[in-house]
Formats: C-alpha cells, sequence, structure tokens
C-alpha cells in the first residue's frame, strides 16, 4: 500500500483508490476522499481521478478493504493493559499449568508490591477446582497476589493480600479457601489496584489503546466504577486519551444516583452517564448471577442480588431528569426483570419519550425472555452484548450448560430475537473478559453456537461500527458516508461475500445484482481480516508494520 505523508495536526486531504470501500452511499464503491477529518466523498474508481489533482495524498489500497472503525462498547482500559503486560491465564489447560505458569511470573516480577493476574477458569479444568489458598502461598513465595476468575467477579487471592484488608472475613462473599465474590472481592481488589503505581497505571493504559489501534478499533467505551476501579483511574485514562490521537474513549461511571444533582458528580469525571458496570447481579461462572429458578449445578442458589426494581427506578428517573445515561449490568433473569421493572416505573412517572429518548443502555443482558425483549423495544434500552461470551462458554457442554442445564443455557444471548424486535444493539468485549477481537466478536454473533439466535454478519458489523456509537447518542457516524467522522480500518482480507444465518439467502444475495456490500468471509476455521492501517478523524493512528 503506498503510504501517505506524515499526519499534520490538521488531518490532511486524502483520497484512497483502488480498493474496496464499505459504505451504504455506494455498494460498489472502491474510493473514498477524506478532507479535514471527514468523510467527503465514496464512489468508483474511474470518478475517483477527478479528484486526484486536489488532494494532499493519494493512497493506493491495492485491492485492500476500507471499513468504518470499530467501536468496543465495553472494556475495563486499565485491567487490560495489565492483563497484556502481566499474567494472562487465558486458555491455561489445567490447575497445575495454571501454578506453574503463577511461579514463573511470580519469579519474573520480584519488584511489584502485589502480583496482578487474570483468566482463569476451573470448570475448563480436568481438576475441575480453582487454586487453593496454600497452593498460592507457595507459588508466590508467600508474596500478595490478586488473581481474577475469567468472568472478573471473584477471585482467589494469597495471605498475604488477605492481610492487607482488616476486617475482610466479616464481609459478605469471604471463603475461607475458595474464590472471594461480592463486597470481600471488591475489597481486595480495591487493595490490590491500589498498589499499583501511577505510572504502572498509565503504561497498562496506553498497551490497551495500542492493543485497540492495531485491531481497527477507533473507539471504546470505557466501564469504570466505584466497585471496579477508581476515580483516578477513570480521569486518567480520559486524560491520556485526550492526549492521543486515537482510540477515542467514552467513559462511563456505574455510580448509583437517586436526584438530579448527584449528576454532577458524573460529569466533574468526565463520563458520560452513570452507566456501565451498576451491578443488578454478577455472572453465572461466579454463580452470582441473579436467577428465578436455582442453578442447576448448585441447588438452592438463585445467585446474588445488588439492586431491586425500586434502586433501578430511582436511578432511571434521576439520570433521566438530569439529561444522562443510565444504565446497568445484569445477566441472570431475575435481574433483567428488576431493571425493566424499574425502567417501567420510571417510564410511568416521567413518560414514556423521555426515557426512551435518553438511550439508557444494560451491559451483557444475556438471560433475555420475549416479555424482556418486548420491554428493551419499548424503552428503547441498547443491549450491550459480547458474542465471545457464547463463543468461550456456549454450546451444550461448556460452562452456561453447567451452570444452567443445557435447556436454559439455549436461551442465552438471543441476538436474532433482539433485532426482529427493534432492540438497538452494540457489541464489544467486556475485555479482558475476553480479548479485543472485533472480527472474532463479529465472527461469533453471526455463527453463535445455537442457530436460531444467530444474525449476518452485515448486522453483526453493523451492530459492532454503527451500534457503538449510536449507544453514545451519535446517529452521524460508525459508516462511511459524506459528513461521517472520517474514522475507518483498511484490511487485508479475501474475497468479500454476504454471509447470513439462512445459507438459502446468502447463495442469491453474493450475487452483485443485489447491491448489498460484500465483507470478509468469516466461516469458523478460516483466517480473520489483518488491520493494515486505523484512522481517526483523518489521522492515521496505527499503521501495520512493513506495509
Amino acid at each position: 500500500m503506498t503510504e501517505p505523508h506524515a499526519s499534520q495536526d490538521t488531518p490532511r486531504t486524502v483520497l484512497l483508490r483502488n480498493g474496496d470501500v464499505h459504505s451504504p452511499a455506494d455498494p460498489f464503491a472502491t474510493a473514498m476522499v477524506v478532507e479535514r477529518g471527514a468523510v467527503a466523498w465514496v464512489g468508483s474508481e474511474g470518478a475517483a481521478d477527478s479528484f486526484a489533482e486536489g488532494v494532499d495524498d493519494v493512497v493506493d489500497l491495492r485491492g485492500a478493504l476500507v471499513t468504518p472503525a470499530f467501536t468496543d462498547a465495553h472494556v475495563h482500559t486499565t485491567a487490560t493493559g495489565l492483563a497484556l503486560t502481566g499474567l494472562d491465564l487465558t486458555g491455561t489447560g489445567s490447575l497445575t499449568e495454571a501454578l506453574g505458569r503463577i511461579r514463573a511470573h511470580a519469579a519474573g516480577r520480584p519488584a511489584d508490591r502485589v502480583l496482578l493476574g487474570h483468566g482463569w477458569d476451573a470448570s475448563a479444568w480436568p481438576e475441575q477446582r480453582p487454586p487453593a489458598r496454600r497452593e498460592l502461598d507457595e507459588a508466590t513465595g508467600g508474596r500478595p497476589l490478586y488473581l481474577t476468575r475469567s468472568d472478573v467477579h471473584s477471585a482467589v487471592v494469597t495471605t498475604a493480600l488477605l492481610d492487607l484488608v482488616p476486617g475482610l472475613t466479616g464481609l459478605g462473599g469471604y471463603h475461607p479457601d475458595g474464590p472471594l465474590t461480592g463486597e470481600a472481592h471488591h475489597a481486595v481488589r480495591a487493595a490490590a489496584y491500589d498498589a499499583v503505581t501511577p505510572a504502572q497505571r498509565a503504561e497498562a493504559q496506553a498497551a490497551a489503546l495500542d492493543r485497540a489501534v492495531s485491531l481497527g478499533i477507533g473507539s471504546l467505551h470505557e466501564c469504570a466504577g466505584p466497585q471496579i476501579s477508581s476515580a483516578d483511574d477513570l480521569t486518567g485514562l480520559l486524560s491520556l486519551a485526550a492526549g492521543r490521537r486515537g482510540p477515542r474513549v467514552v467513559g462511563y461511571w456505574a455510580e448509583a444516583i437517586t436526584s438530579a444533582n448527584g449528576a454532577d458528580r458524573i460529569r466533574e469525571l468526565g463520563a458520560l452517564g452513570a452507566a456501565g458496570d451498576l451491578f443488578v447481579d454478577g455472572s453465572l461462572g461466579s454463580h452470582t448471577a441473579c436467577l428465578h429458578e436455582p442453578y442447576a449445578d448448585l441447588p438452592g442458589s438463585t445467585g446474588a442480588a445488588h439492586l431491586d426494581a425500586a434502586a433501578v427506578a430511582a436511578h432511571v428517573a434521576a439520570c433521566t431528569e438530569a439529561g444522562i445515561q443510565a444504565g446497568f449490568h445484569a445477566i441472570g433473569d431475575a435481574a433483567l426483570t428488576a431493571v425493566v421493572e424499574g425502567v417501567r416505573a420510571a417510564a410511568d412517572k416521567l413518560g414514556l419519550a423521555r426515557v426512551r429518548a435518553a438511550r439508557h443502555r444494560v451491559e451483557h443482558a444475556e438471560m433475555l425472555t420475549p416479555e424482556h425483549i418486548a420491554a428493551f423495544a419499548e424503552f428503547a434500552l441498547t443491549a450491550s452484548v459480547q458474542p465471545a461470551f457464547d463463543a468461550t462458554w456456549g454450546g451444550d457442554t461448556a460452562m452456561y450448560a453447567q451452570r444452567l442445564g443445557v435447556e436454559r443455557a439455549r436461551t442465552l444471548n438471543p441476538y436474532a430475537a433482539l433485532l426482529r424486535a427493534g432492540v438497538p444493539l452494540a457489541l464489544g468485549s467486556d475485555s479482558p473478559v475476553t480479548p479485543l477481537d472485533p472480527w472474532g466478536t463479529v465472527r461469533a454473533a453471526a455463527f453463535h453456537r445455537t442457530p436460531g439466535h444467530r444474525v449476518s454478519v452485515r448486522a453483526a458489523f453493523t451492530a459492532h461500527t454503527r451500534g457503538g456509537w449510536r449507544a453514545i447518542g451519535r446517529d452521524d457516524a460508525g459508516v462511511l458516508v459524506p459528513g461521517a467522522p472520517a474514522d475507518y480500518a483498511v484490511w487485508q482480507s479475501g474475497d468479500l461475500v454476504v454471509q447470513v444465518p439462512d445459507e438459502r439467502v446468502a447463495s442469491w444475495s453474493t450475487d452483485p445484482r443485489s447491491g448489498t456490500p460484500g465483507l470478509p468471509d468469516l466461516t469458523p476455521g478460516g483466517p480473520l481480516p489483518v488491520c493494515l492501517r486505523t484512522v481517526v478523524g483523518g489521522h492515521t493512528v496505527y499503521e501495520r508494520p512493513n506495509e
């Protein structure tokens, strides 16, 4: 690919040509002009000749694909960076292997005040149990260690870390020799992250942002909050992002408010809303998602409820009156019922139109019933969802089925039903719970483990690009049409096709006469597109080496 000149403070005028441009403005576009940080024109190669003399740079795409940059609608940036730079146990095959990696990590980080790790999942290990505290104490040489489960809703720790949290044994969720959940987990997480220096935190945040743009992600939504990180963590990230050209970072602060005055705190932090991981419940993997019926593998337990319908109603009403977004973390069906009932009460108080206009959002929204989906559509709630959860834990034998039984597990993450009902979708990763991987996310939605929940590649792609912008109230972005922000990525990919859940439709819609813009073939097992360049606001923020 022919390289443009180095970017200046004012974005240069650029003509991209001789490729494929994914745009609803022209399904056969091969060229695009970018001017003053926005898309100025999209069209055919022949028409591009008339622009060649009036631009600062001409980029020969050499057949590459240009798409809108992705938006990851749910990220924990510092934790993602710490996973990138620290101990990541994702994919470990056994408890023995995990302990070996913990031992090696501790030996290689002698100066760290607290060792940090992430990603264990005992449900995938032959031992079927997490590491015991005595095993962790031995592996770390008695040093403080905070090691989160893959869903980040529970953690195992060493005795030395417990000693840093006075009164821990009296908190809810404390277990003498098992994973900590609830209040106990939040307390040890705070102690662990308090030991991270500002320099370490900035390094981790920069690593996460760099990884994002290398994957064609132009924007991300940081889901921060007092039970997740800290105010300093959020403000530090927003400041760091403001000093860079990309990716764009939109912050959410998950703190419940009960009056419009409470929104001042949200605005002071630079957050767009009091949303994100405001916990109505926990997670399925940690048995803390709140269910109407007990867990299949933990009879008698229905999980944990953190907010009831009255608290949800108060928060939604306060945010609506203050003109900011509300949002909640809700996974189990009982938690989603609390959200729906609370939003309905707020709409009864303030009027349906005001609640719909606020574009409140729900994170994860996994265990939806048809009644929940109808309510999401009625109240214009954005479902901020993570298809990689299904790819990782879905199917008839994996964690969802272990926790819920096969039949209930098959109801999870019903993306097709959400789209049919008109519910706005925004896709994300919940990184580091699952990795930043936008094309993998689109693939997971299109090839859902439950066939009836599958959506077309085009619908999933739209939800991972334009959907993220719409979730923050922007309808003018995430798509390559004149006037839209010039946030785009250039990809090396194979043939472009149109993939939908019904193969009979796919067979005709790949015909050029259908006029439907193609996207890369995401059939499982095949290679995913490779990002060659990411551009945000007309500025190049990533270029693949040697391209």
